[in-house]
């Protein structure tokens, strides 16, 4: 029995049903809603809905599946692609990476078959003492800014609008003249590898970085 104010994509995922998502966080009072992968359709609404937002109501009938929802998803999920460097043999990351899973799960290549890159050029921080922060490849889950708030020290937040939009300390500066508490919240959340502890960096990468 599913309780009362529960969102569709917890009541899916706690009865065996996968829906994909990066940015869905249970804990948080307001779903961010900004991968677009947890969509579903409901029987009585015009348009597919973003599961991790949309309460389970008595008698609703939710469809994870259609040929609308999978067009919609395959097309999110490309579009992150896009923007995310795939050197997964490389990646700290390999096969504990929510991409890959997502991409296994959904029968989904980890290639671009339609979208053109847009990497990414952006400096890799790797100024504290712990832990990497490389925002090349990071999906703009904004969990790590959720937990940061949450049990960190709050330094992180999201930077610039549009196609520049980044996670960042404020101003930009290096984690290392922030005022981290090295809770390490934002690596146990991270669903990719944008913030890594340096020890569990493979032989040779993360060399170069400054």
């Amino acid at each position: 029995r599913t309780p009362k104010g529960e969102k569709v994509l917890w009541a899916a995922l706690d009865n065996g049903i996968y829906i994909p998502n990066l940015c869905a966080i249970r804990e948080a009072d307001l779903p961010f809603g900004g991968c677009r992968l947890c969509l579903v359709e409901i029987e009585g609404l015009a348009a597919p809905v973003i599961s991790c937002n949309q309460e389970v109501q008595e008698s609703m009938v939710v469809h994870t599946h259609t040929e609308r929802v999978d067009r919609l998803r395959r097309t999110a999920f490309e579009f992150l692609l896009s923007h995310h460097p795939l050197t997964c043999k490389t990646c700290a990351k390999n096969k504990d990476c929510a991409l890959q899973e997502i991409a296994q799960q959904l029968g989904y290549k980890l290639k671009l078959q339609r979208l053109k890159s847009i990497p990414r050029s952006l400096p890799v921080d790797d100024s504290h003492p712990d832990f990497i922060f490389d925002p090349n490849k990071c999906v703009l889950c904004g969990k790590c800014v959720w937990a940061c708030t949450q049990k960190g020290t709050g330094e992180l937040d999201f930077a610039f609008r549009g196609i520049e939009t980044r996670i960042s300390p404020f101003e930009n500066v290096p984690m290392a003249d922030v005022f981290c508490n090295s809770c390490f919240e934002c690596i146990r959340v991270c669903p990719v590898a944008a913030f890594i502890l340096k020890k569990e960096m493979p032989m040779k990468a993360g060399r170069g970085t400054k």
